[in-house]
């Protein structure tokens, strides 16, 4: 069975079984842990994951943050100076995180989610040398009301996560759902 058919695998008995409310946010975080050679390969199966959660009973909200950096620089009065003088936008990014951060938020926090709800955010990577991941999902994490399910392009060894399998890692409280966990 190749890595993403586990991956669906593993992911559909995690999202069909019982949903502990009393768990704090970072708890409800989900991760999916995959090579990040299978990035492509990987979104053509993302349709599964929410077949498999609206299967289960559950919605399904994604969020794809692949071109928000770009949606978000466009956006910027300054662009023309971050292009000619890339070292101005190190001021910026905190301003991107920001803008990640409130994207997340508002999507956790829409009308139509609820505790019944997995909010899935895709596009993880590109992120990598912008901002990072854990500081977005330990700002999140208050606003998650079911699961918030990243798809996550790199590695977890222990607690400790690892974007890309370039970047030092963090430790998070998440649950990993990697291919290793069918075997």
């Amino acid at each position: 069975m190749s890595e993403i058919e586990e991956l669906k695998r593993v992911y559909e008995a995690h999202v069909r079984s019982r949903w502990d409310p009393s768990l704090a946010g970072p708890q409800r975080t989900w991760f999916v842990i995959y090579d990040p050679s299978q990035e492509r390969r990987f979104r053509l199966h993302l349709s599964d994951f929410e077949s498999a959660t609206k299967n289960s009973g559950h919605r399904w909200k994604p969020i794809d943050l692949t071109d928000t950096f770009a949606n978000w620089m466009a956006s910027q009065e300054y662009r023309e100076s971050y292009f000619e003088q890339p070292e101005l936008l190190d001021l910026a990014l905190s301003d991107f995180t920001d803008h990640v951060v409130n994207l997340v938020v508002q999507s956790l926090s829409a009308s139509d989610v609820d505790d019944n709800t997995v909010v899935a955010i895709m596009g993880t990577a590109s992120l990598y040398g912008l901002t990072r991941v854990s500081i977005i999902m330990e700002r999140v994490a208050t606003s998650i009301q079911g699961r918030l399910l990243v798809f996550f392009p790199g590695k977890h060894e222990g607690h400790n996560y690892r974007l890309l399998d370039a970047r030092d890692g963090w430790n998070y409280l998440a649950l990993p759902i990697s291919a290793d966990d069918s075997k």
